[in-house]
């Protein structure tokens, strides 16, 4: 098993500022932590540019052309969002290895991967910079890796906050299933229930809007009855995490209750499913995560779980908070889905509704 890993002191030039959570030290911690404790089975990939090819499979030309002007210059796009001199070209970087990482994985290049790339993106729209995004990594990588030959990509997103820009961008599209995890209410203030998705992409949009507090024996819960049934239903070709770690306890921008080994056992269970649907091709791409050593430690959790050295199991005793929504989430895929997605008996069986 070869796992690849882009991590690359390039992602330390995007500088949005000294008090901005969005800090190159994200990176260095992670490399610091990987350093100290080894991985066997890791190589290390470097990073290339996107090209506007890629580029424009998600995002609108004047976007694209809009932040190339930014280039050289630091300015504040929104209240969040600031690039210093080198950010539009660590962008163009990390998008860049977001494709590459997807096609490494998809030929076999390498087993899995796991992007640790900054800016982040899922909040990058198709055509508008948020969030302290600017171009949007998992979803040039999906669309890159769609050209290539995958009929089917499977998005999970488990960021504290809701990828507004990842759902909108595939919003009409049925190749790609979207579903994300985040806790309602927060930023950006999307990803209720009731956004399935539109047109031919209607029932490909899934969200588990969750309340704060929850941890890992809740989110476990939701992989056993919602996530890992609609992978297996869907069957994608190829598995694409936005694997935000601002869901840890220890987070200052979330308010839920996961810990390190909750996000290794959200690896282990995405990794399983992705062995089961699709010869293991998975590929994570770093999101938010503001805590450091939380961040260093859950990346290097997911690294582990990635090269086959660990594997984790979900804590027991989930809420009743979790179980509900559970509830409320079914109830709501039962209408939107079953024409959707392979018909409607597999689909109900998938999720336990047979009989509705």
């Amino acid at each position: 098993m070869t796992t690849r890993v882009v991590l690359d002191s390039v992602f330390e030039a995007h500088d949005p500022g000294p008090m901005h959570p969005e800090s190159p030290g994200r990176v260095r911690a992670i490399a610091r932590r990987i350093a100290h404790s080894p991985i066997p089975g890791v190589v290390l990939g470097a990073p290339r540019r996107a090209t506007d090819k890629e580029l424009l499979l998600v995002h609108a030309p004047e976007h694209v052309s809009g932040l190339r002007e930014l280039a050289g210059r630091r300015t504040q796009i929104d209240a969040d969002t600031v690039v210093g001199p080198r950010s539009i070209d660590v962008a163009w970087q990390a998008a860049g290895a977001a494709a590459q990482l997807a096609h490494d994985v998809w030929s076999g290049a390498a087993s899995n991967g796991f992007g640790v790339l900054r800016p982040p993106g899922h909040h990058a729209e198709g055509a508008r910079a948020m969030g302290f995004c600017l171009l949007n990594n998992v979803a040039v990588a999906a669309a890159a890796v769609l050209a290539a030959g995958p009929r089917r990509v499977l998005i999970l997103d488990w960021d504290v906050h809701h990828g507004n820009g990842t759902q909108s961008i595939f919003y009409g599209r049925s190749d790609v299933l979207y579903v994300s995890l985040h806790q309602w209410p927060l930023y950006p203030g999307t990803g209720v229930l009731t956004e399935l998705g539109a047109g031919h992409g209607q029932g490909f949009t899934v969200n588990l809007p969750m309340p704060p507090g929850l941890g890992d024996a809740d989110y476990g819960l939701l992989f056993d009855d919602l996530i890992t049934p609609l992978g297996r239903a869907y069957a994608p070709d190829i598995v694409l995490i936005s694997a935000g770690f601002d869901a840890h306890e220890s987070d200052p921008l979330g308010h839920m209750r996961v810990t390190d080994r909750g996000f290794a056992a959200m690896c282990t269970a995405v990794l399983e499913l992705a062995g089961e649907v699709c010869g293991g091709r998975l590929a994570l791409f770093l999101e938010g995560g503001y805590e450091l050593e939380a961040l260093a430690n859950s990346t290097h959790g997911c690294i582990e779980v990635l090269a086959g050295a660990r594997r984790e199991t979900f804590a027991a005793g989930s809420s009743s908070a979790a179980r509900a929504l559970a509830l409320r989430v079914k109830d709501v895929l039962r209408d939107a889905l079953p024409r959707q997605l392979l018909g409607e008996r597999p689909w109900r069986r998938a999720l336990g509704l047979t009989g509705h």
